[in-house]
């Protein structure tokens, strides 16, 4: 069963995870789980999420790194007021951050 809602975040919006430490910005979104099912499987049962629900791909970062991170909506929250993120791919897909989210680049100026 599909349940179809509006995503809670969008993309340019800073957040946290709510479980682990760390946060990111947001450059994608699916509307519901579209990983496999081995990464699916590969959560702890208890802190699996469901899959009916936005996920988002965040340029992610922790005291020690930069990756991209897979997360549900129900483990986020938001968190742009800890400023921007430091992830050396933000300036890639984002002009610049306002204070409240970073803004998309226009087309023409995204990498290939």
């Amino acid at each position: 069963m599909t349940i179809e809602r509006d995503a809670r975040f969008g993309i340019g919006d800073v957040v946290r995870h709510r479980l682990f430490p760390f946060r990111g910005v947001i450059f994608d979104v699916d509307p519901e789980f579209a990983n496999t099912e081995e990464w699916w499987q590969a959560i702890p049962a208890a802190i699996r999420p469901h899959k009916a629900q936005p996920f988002y791909h965040v340029l992610a970062e922790n005291e020690d790194s930069f990756y991209t991170a897979y997360v549900s909506e129900q483990n986020l929250v938001a968190d742009a007021e800890a400023g921007p993120v430091r992830h050396p791919q933000a300036l890639e897909f984002f002009e610049g951050f306002d204070g409240e989210r970073y803004r998309m680049k226009t087309a023409d100026l995204r990498p290939n």
